[in-house]
């Protein structure tokens, strides 16, 4: 049996997921995992894809360790800043009132 891909899901879905293919879910950072709905998992071991028999544990983590980042999830933020920095920087505009000539 592989071991589902759990990260970036709530702990509701992880445990419902894990249980669906026979799996046991532990989270060592959180002693109430039972309890826990809407925090995301951000780690797991061993990793998605993974072959396992079954009944096999699965760890999960909701918060980062130390040094880890924990930045916490975040949404896409809307209007995204333009791809490439310097390069897409615009020239000076011209005098709004200037005639082109045409060749």
């Amino acid at each position: 049996m592989r071991v589902p891909h759990l990260v970036g899901l709530m702990a509701v879905d992880a445990r419902e997921t894990a249980r669906a293919r026979g799996l046991s879910l532990n989270a060592p950072d959180r002693p109430d995992l039972h309890l826990a709905v809407v925090d995301y998992v951000v780690r797991q071991y061993p990793q998605p894809g993974a072959e396992v028999p079954r009944d096999s544990m699965v760890y999960v983590w909701f918060d980062f360790g130390p040094g880890e980042g924990g930045g916490g999830v975040h949404e896409p933020r809307v209007p995204r800043p333009p791809r490439g920095g310097l390069q897409r920087e615009l020239e000076e505009p011209g005098d709004p009132y200037m005639v082109l000539s045409s060749p």
